[in-house]
């Protein structure tokens, strides 16, 4: 008895005292692979949204926390305390099998295996720390925190193809509904008087996965329905095509009918943020539609 009681009490004395040292810990042992994430991210236009997760997750725990229950059951803090320590042996057994080149693996699998550690070993550590009840109310947040894994060079690799593809292929249809003659081979779109080339630096995989990560923290804050959540993000992908082709388009039209320098000029490097939010409008009229939807039922969870 003495021994239970004193397993459940050790961490809850300061659970946010607590909680700090693992959470020194952590940087202590993946302090390199953090260096190079955010490194990755403040050079490569890809990797861009990786400086904002922490931020963003530690805002919204903050605004839904609530005072610590010291009353939870044993069995709630004894499955706590099993779940987080195995999950913060995982994260260790997985560090160390990178680090000694157990398996190999290239540079850039290995600097997302060590940050997916690192993520798992602060959700363990939240979990020890302030328990179950409390890991269910942080749980977006903190899975929100996966976002920090870069991606590998396959995975990354793969996204840019299919926006590419996707880019094209909208654009086409754009060039269709306007009456344009266009044929389309591949990443190559003809149209009279202009041959576009959707390279994989105009695929705007930045503005996509922004907008996605976006519209993923507006609809958590602003929906209650986790299907309604769903819904809005799952939108939230195709639209992020959408709003490439529709520039490929624009800039097209604005080439062979007003300039050809739209094609090399201001318009053609920095007006992707006009169709980011052309596609931000339209996810926010969504989530207005949508959460009209759940005033009418003010029952729902």
């Amino acid at each position: 008895m003495r021994d239970t009681t004193s397993q459940e009490s050790t961490p809850r004395l300061s659970p946010i005292l607590f909680f700090s040292m693992l959470g020194a810990i952590a940087l202590a042992i993946w302090w390199g692979p953090l260096r190079s994430s955010f490194a990755l991210a403040l050079h490569d236009e890809q990797y861009t949204h990786i400086l904002l997760i922490i931020p963003i997750s530690a805002a919204l725990i903050f605004l839904d926390w609530r005072p610590l229950d010291r009353k939870l059951p044993r069995s709630s803090t004894g499955l706590s305390a099993s779940l987080s320590s195995l999950l913060l042996v995982l994260a260790v057994l997985a560090t160390v099998m990178v680090r000694w080149r157990v398996v190999a693996l290239p540079s850039d699998v290995q600097l997302s295996a060590n940050m997916l550690a690192f993520v798992v070993w602060w959700i363990a550590a939240f979990i020890l720390c302030f328990g179950t009840p409390a890991f269910r109310r942080a749980l977006f947040p903190l899975c929100f925190l996966l976002w920090m894994v870069p991606f590998p060079d396959f995975v990354l690799n793969l996204i840019v193809s299919l926006l590419q593809r996707g880019s094209a292929a909208v654009a086409h249809l754009f060039f269709l509904v306007a009456g344009i003659p266009v044929a389309q081979r591949g990443m190559l779109v003809h149209i009279p008087g202009l041959t576009l080339e959707v390279a994989p630096e105009c695929s705007s995989i930045r503005s996509s996965l922004m907008l996605v990560v976006t519209t993923m923290v507006v609809a958590q804050l602003l929906l209650r329905s986790f299907w309604r959540k769903v819904l809005v993000i799952a939108v939230a992908i195709p639209l992020s095509v959408a709003k490439n082709g529709l520039r490929i388009f624009v800039l097209a039209v604005l080439a062979t009918r007003v300039d050809p320098s739209f094609l090399t000029g201001r318009f053609h490097r920095q007006g992707g943020v006009i169709f980011f939010l052309i596609a931000l409008a339209a996810i926010f009229l969504l989530l207005w539609i949508v959460r009209r939807g759940e005033e009418e039922e003010p029952g729902i969870r």
